[in-house]
């Protein structure tokens, strides 16, 4: 990491990628029932979504829907930054 930012292809919380960036969601770091809420919300592993914010809380986008999450929650997502498309 980088300045608190996640930097290159390392897995990081959600709350340490920058703005405007696809993630894949790679892991779940939280209590069993969390972790099944998350993935009714669509926040599963393997899951793409897009870093909208990360103000005060955490906006990001998945399966077309905008999702605002607490920064403690934000730290339970563990992601990997998606390579752009050339």
């Amino acid at each position: 990491m980088v300045e608190g930012r996640c930097a290159g292809p390392s897995v990081c919380p959600l709350n340490h990628v920058a703005a405007g960036t696809t993630v894949c969601i790679k892991e779940l770091v939280a209590s069993p029932e969390l972790r099944d809420r998350l993935r009714e919300l669509g926040l599963g592993e393997e899951q793409r979504i897009k870093l909208l914010s990360s103000e005060a809380n955490v906006i990001c986008q998945v399966c077309n829907a905008r999702l605002a999450l607490s920064e403690k929650l934000a730290k339970a997502i563990l992601v990997e930054p998606v390579a752009a498309k050339a």
